[in-house]
């Protein structure tokens, strides 16, 4: 059988396969006492031979992904899905703040495909190119979760922080995120646009979700936030 362990803020848990390990506010796993965080949230079981992880919570979702960023899930409440990668990544945002997780299956019936980055130029996802300006905007948003060592907690900044980081105007960056949600919501990712078909009104702490877990972005892109003058408009 597989042996699953939980890392968070550089503690490691190993959930019993007889029991449910609960992950939230209170549980196994207590994250922290953010009031935006369902007291129960994450629970993860052992099944027909399988690891799964569950959504109990009635309002949060969660982003997983395998840790070469190449599948991606969006667990939304009342989901559940098997963990199967040997190194698993769980993104989830309550109220402003982002929580990372990575859980280790050993042995794991699946095996992580690495691919090479693009250099250079525009990143391109799903056939959707990114400029330089709006890679600065995504970076940005990430900064506080590019710079953590490892898993743990972290505060999204608001519109207004990462204009000033960038140093453009607040009406240019949510301009910008409007494009680059747009772009990302066109192939198919979950969570950026609201149910009367306009652009989210949390589609800041989603597209940090999505860029971490997926690789869009990684530490190694932090120097795109010196950059000066209108690269790649």
């Amino acid at each position: 059988m597989s042996e699953l362990a939980v890392e968070f803020a550089g503690e490691w848990f190993r959930p019993d396969s007889e029991g449910v390990f609960e992950i939230g506010r209170e549980g196994d796993l207590e994250l922290d006492d953010n009031p935006y965080l369902h007291r129960r949230f994450l629970q993860l079981t052992h099944t027909s031979g399988l690891w799964w992880l569950g959504n109990v919570g009635n309002r949060l979702s969660a982003t997983v992904c395998d840790a070469a960023g190449g599948v991606q899930s969006w667990l939304s409440p009342g989901t559940s899905l098997p963990i199967v990668f040997p190194s698993t990544s769980i993104v989830f945002t309550a109220g402003p703040t982002t929580y990372e997780l990575l859980a280790r299956l050993t042995p794991a019936p699946y095996a992580e495909i690495h691919t090479e980055d693009p250099k250079g130029g525009a990143t391109t996802i799903g056939m959707i190119p990114f400029t330089v300006s709006q890679r600065q905007l995504v970076v940005s948003l990430c900064e506080p979760m590019l710079r953590r060592d490892g898993t743990g907690l972290s505060e999204i900044p608001s519109s207004a922080e990462a204009a000033a980081r960038l140093g453009w105007t607040t009406t240019r960056f949510n301009r910008k995120l409007d494009n680059v949600c747009e772009k990302l919501d066109r192939v198919g990712v979950k969570g950026l646009r609201g149910s009367t078909g306009g652009l989210a009104t949390n589609r800041r702490a989603r597209l940090v979700e999505y860029a971490v877990a997926s690789r869009l972005v990684t530490a190694e892109d932090l120097p795109l936030l010196d950059l000066q003058g209108e690269p790649g408009e």
